[in-house]
């Protein structure tokens, strides 16, 4: 390992993919997505990029810790009591595993992401 193994976010060029929640989870508008995942690691448990959301609102249900740092817009995390928090650009938070409510994007929204998945027990 060294370093040129080392994911530089300001020049990577990874190809977004674009894509939308499933139709039954959206609330509001057209949250249509698109995300560059720069980084996975080899076991799949984690992973790092960049996010963007439109303007809408879906449901979440968390099966994985996240780590986010707006880097702008506005959105509000609402869990399913009724709670709410507004995020906006420099804000840094961890969703816990866990976490179900929803996402909505109130202003156009850019973060980086970091994803750990913890592994499934077994059945």
């Amino acid at each position: 390992m060294n370093v040129s193994q080392i994911v530089d976010f300001a020049s990577a060029t990874t190809a977004p993919e674009h894509y939308a929640p499933a139709p039954e989870k959206v609330l509001k508008g057209e949250p249509k997505q698109s995300v560059r995942n720069h980084y996975s690691s080899p076991c799949a448990q984690f992973s790092s990029g960049i996010w963007e959301g439109a303007v809408g609102q879906w449901q979440v249900n968390y099966t994985e810790h996240e780590y986010c740092e707006i880097l702008q817009g506005v959105s509000v995390l609402r869990d399913n009591d009724g709670n709410s928090r507004t995020v906006r650009a420099g804000d840094r938070f961890v969703i816990p595993a866990g976490f179900s409510g929803t996402w909505e994007v109130l202003e156009p929204c850019r973060k980086v992401y970091v994803i750990f998945e913890p592994a499934q027990a077994p059945a």
